[in-house]
């Protein structure tokens, strides 16, 4: 992370074939997803409708000539941190994501709260600082989020890291839906 100003911390991607449990991951949650990213496109009126099936959006993506896969681990020691960003891989991206928490907060790390930063247009961004326990699923967006205003929806743009980790060591899986270009 650090060479390229993410941060400090490691990372490691994933290769196909993904292992068994994290395929059937994405294969189960997309679904359930697909349908809350067309109703924030349809809201937010972007000409835009994702498949139903975790399988078309990777044919999509794979056509797209975006075929690395995303899924990654995340390890991060004392000091360790992840500078706001956004998981953006090429021009086929599904605006939703999730990370799963592996090891317990006060117990294994101290520090290394989850952050979302939301922009508002003409207007302050917003922190929200989340700390979720071992074995909990987060499910967060990509890019941006509708949020409904006095004048209807809007485009909040969202970017995500995580604080310095003042003790021990955090792990997380990180399991982004679309692919990356090669």
């Amino acid at each position: 992370m650090e060479r390229y100003r993410f941060g400090l911390g490691e990372y490691k991607y994933f290769d196909y074939p993904l292992p068994g449990l994290i395929q059937t991951i994405k294969e189960e949650i997309y679904p359930k997803l697909a349908p809350i990213a067309n109703k924030w496109m349809n809201v937010l009126h972007i000409e835009k409708e994702f498949p139903c099936k975790f399988e078309e959006l990777q044919r999509l993506c794979h056509n797209n000539n975006q075929t690395k896969p995303t899924v990654l681990i995340l390890k991060y020691g004392k000091g360790g941190h992840n500078t706001l960003h956004q998981d953006l891989y090429g021009d086929i991206f599904f605006p939703i994501q999730m990370v799963l928490f592996l090891n317990e907060p006060a117990e294994d790390y101290l520090g290394g709260e989850f952050v979302l930063i939301q922009q508002t247009p003409r207007a302050q961004s917003k922190a929200i600082v989340l700390q979720p326990r071992k074995g909990d699923m987060l499910i967060f967006t990509t890019n941006f989020r509708p949020v409904k205003g006095s004048k209807g929806y809007y485009r909040a743009n969202m970017k995500h890291g995580v604080s310095e980790v003042h003790e021990g060591e955090r792990h997380t899986l990180g399991i982004i839906f679309h692919d990356a270009l090669k």
